[in-house]
């Protein structure tokens, strides 16, 4: 199966999950809870609000080496939008690429995401815990803080 099978079946329109596709094309499905889409939304709108310019995201998918990964929110500059408009999946990650971290969530799953979105082009990955802690990564490793955008990485 490939994304555009996955978008455009009447099926899978309106699952209460986030779907992503693995590298054999098989979907992976994880159930999202309520605090997670606040977790969401407060982190969109402190990007909308801190970087006017450029685009968010919420589940933005994108084409990775292991299948169709989606980040929970994504901050994408002019200059992105302008490359790749309304291309689904992305064949490239968004500058700063979001993971609500689930209890259904692995260590595992989150480290291998944090590696294929940073392998497609992400300058940052924020891994946000359910109980507010973030953690940057960037391809020098974790840092402190997001240098694209300082304002927004709270909750």
């Amino acid at each position: 199966m490939d994304w555009a099978e996955v978008v455009n079946n009447p099926i899978l329109k309106d699952l209460p999950f986030k779907i992503e596709l693995n590298k054999f094309g098989k979907i992976l499905m994880s159930p999202a809870s309520n605090k997670h889409g606040r977790i969401q939304s407060r982190m969109a709108a402190n990007l909308i609000n801190n970087l006017p310019s450029g685009e968010v995201i919420t589940e933005c998918s994108i084409h990775t080496s292991d299948g169709v990964k989606v980040a929970d929110v994504a901050w994408a500059s002019d200059e992105f939008i302008k490359s790749f408009d309304y291309q689904t999946p992305y064949p490239k990650a968004p500058e700063i690429c979001i993971e609500i971290v689930s209890p259904s969530n692995s260590k595992t799953e989150i480290s291998e995401k944090v590696d294929l979105y940073l392998a497609k082009g992400a300058e940052e990955v924020w891994v946000v815990y359910e109980d507010a802690r973030i953690i940057t990564f960037t391809h020098a490793g974790v840092t402190e803080h997001s240098v694209i955008a300082l304002d927004a990485q709270s909750l």
